[in-house]
């Protein structure tokens, strides 16, 4: 079955949305989700969103506060243009019905997290993240030209190179022109026809054993991109949340950074506070600062956890200002008015990514990225908190605007779906063997959790490369003798995805940011500061037929 559409648009989160809003006011939009349609990581976003709102802030403060975070590594023409964008396309947050907090009836109620120098970070209590997504899903909803299609996970990116062997993937005359798409219900394999591809899938924390992300984050959009010859940029530097709450049925559930933005503490088992150690700005120090502080703490001692205190505030504040995360602690048997929080660590948030300009334009022509997926050179080698869904929303503005000039220069979606072959399954038959994919998931998030997370060594390193190489055999393997399923696809992804964060960490001889390394414990400051780029040029498109070169090409 083939489905034109002039956009086809991967994942539901606010840079999705966005950006199937923004262009379905001049073509027809499919909007396809893995899972139902308000599941990703925008949901779960509890602090906020930050930008230039008050009238002692700053564009340029704001700038600074960004650079300082990413530790070298941003570019300073995107991080200005995104802060600068930020205040507008919040406000068509708010016309289209966001809800943000405030202290009256007019000014917002602005908090302060780690590493900003204000007060800029506009929130809706503790569930910021919700009211984002609930106001763009309803505009979304009363959009005709948007065609929702929920539970059918992406396959793979279709290029010009899948179809003319002449053409290198990811080189001269390549561009994306579709997306095999897996119905999850009937098992059936759609061929989306579209004149331009945004991925917007979100993180890959479900690639570490611990991590505050939901379920759908595996790396789907890096793994597309890379199998279609996109470039990918620094992998390696991936941001652990410093403060999720130590619990076996939490599920790594996230304690906010305004939290300690609001004055709450860290200490350890015996009460002592420790941060003010490791850097001037103590608790509100920058995350990669702070998870390594209680990662060393923690290895020191041998405790499982250390302690976020906000005891000394008074109970009603607390309850008002995080009325979310009160209920679900309380659930599990705290009560943070009276005693300290277990915090440990866990995956949250990929700051490498799909490499896109300020359009989210990737490297082939008509394929773009926003939100997570992609690394545009704002967040650098560490984010600033609530940078990410600034991000987000102004970059998929900007690749919308980008997309919607591309139509007039795009052949007719008649003529694409004559050139594109419908998926053929081949020989694959029914698995009697879904013990492979779970036992190999679980192995590929516990070697990268011990081997590749907050501290790192090349002994470490090698031995995850060695691994993932065989575990990527096992997969492919599987993935062609078996008829697809979510979990195959999404086990693939982050098999793919852990290899290039382990290639990434490899390639950066030093420590910088989110990437700290025994073997190099110093950042390098001889030469310019220089992004991990990788990319497979090599690479076909990894479907069971429709051409059988395609398989003989990878073999």
């Amino acid at each position: 079955m083939k489905i034109a559409r002039d956009f086809l648009v991967l994942g539901s989160g606010l840079a999705g949305l966005t950006f199937a809003l923004k262009v379905a006011k001049y073509g027809s939009v499919a909007l396809i989700t893995k899972d139902a349609l308000e599941e990703s990581a925008t949901r779960y976003a509890q602090g906020g969103i930050a930008s230039v709102m008050a009238e002692d802030d700053s564009v340029d403060l704001h700038v600074s506060d960004t650079i300082e975070a990413g530790r070298g590594l941003c570019q300073e023409d995107v991080v200005r243009c995104i802060i600068r964008e930020g205040p507008a396309q919040i406000r068509e947050l708010i016309q289209l019905g966001a809800q943000f907090t405030r202290t009256g009836s007019k000014d917002f109620h602005l908090t302060r997290e780690g590493g900003h120098s204000k007060r800029r970070i506009l929130h809706a209590d503790d569930l910021t993240g919700w009211e984002i997504e609930r106001t763009l899903i309803a505009a979304v909803r009363n959009q005709p030209n948007i065609d929702i299609y929920t539970f059918h996970m992406g396959i793979d990116i279709i290029t010009r190179s899948n179809l003319d062997p002449k053409i290198s993937p990811g080189g001269p005359g390549d561009e994306a022109v579709g997306l095999y798409v897996l119905d999850e219900a009937t098992g059936e394999v759609i061929t989306f026809v579209g004149k331009v591809v945004l991925l917007a899938t979100g993180g890959a924390g479900k690639v570490y054993l611990y991590t505050s992300n939901p379920d759908t984050a595996t790396g789907d959009g890096v793994a597309l991109a890379y199998r279609s010859g996109a470039k990918i940029a620094n992998m390696e530097f991936f941001q652990f949340h410093p403060t999720c709450l130590y619990h076996p049925q939490a599920k790594s559930f996230l304690i906010s950074e305004a939290m300690r933005g609001e004055g709450g503490l860290l200490r350890l088992k015996n009460g002592d506070t420790f941060m003010e150690n490791y850097h001037p700005l103590g608790c509100l120090a920058p995350r990669d600062v702070v998870a390594r502080a209680i990662d060393h703490e923690m290895k020191k001692s041998g405790d499982d956890c250390v302690y976020l205190d906000v005891t000394h505030m008074e109970g009603y504040r607390i309850r008002e200002r995080f009325p979310n995360i009160y209920k679900t602690c309380q659930s599990f048997g705290f009560d943070m008015t009276q005693q300290p929080l277990p915090v440990v660590p866990a995956a949250h948030y990929m700051c490498g990514g799909v490499m896109v300009d300020l359009n989210g334009q990737t490297n082939i022509p008509r394929l773009f990225a926003s939100g997570e997926t992609c690394y545009s050179g704002l967040h650098g080698a560490n984010r600033l908190a609530s940078n990410s869904l600034l991000e987000g929303l102004v970059l998929s503005h900007r690749a919308a605007a980008k997309a919607i000039g591309l139509l007039q220069l795009t052949p007719g979606l008649s003529a694409l779906q004559e050139i594109i072959p419908e998926w053929d399954s081949g020989s694959a038959v029914e698995s009697d063997e879904s013990v492979v994919v779970s036992h190999n998931w679980d192995e590929i998030r516990r070697l990268m959790w011990n081997y590749v997370g907050i501290v790192r060594s090349n002994k470490r390193l090698y031995r995850a490369r060695r691994r993932i190489a065989m575990l990527l055999e096992e997969i492919k393997e599987y993935y062609w003798s078996f008829n697809l399923t979510k979990d195959t696809l999404e086990l693939r992804n982050i098999a793919i995805t852990a290899q290039l964060i382990i290639h990434g960490a490899l390639e950066r001889q030093e420590s910088r940011g989110l990437h700290f390394t025994l073997d190099f414990p110093d950042p390098d400051n001889k030469g310019p500061v220089k992004n991990t780029v990788l990319q497979d040029d090599t690479q076909r498109l990894i479907t069971s037929k429709p051409a059988e070169q395609f398989k003989n090409d990878r073999a």
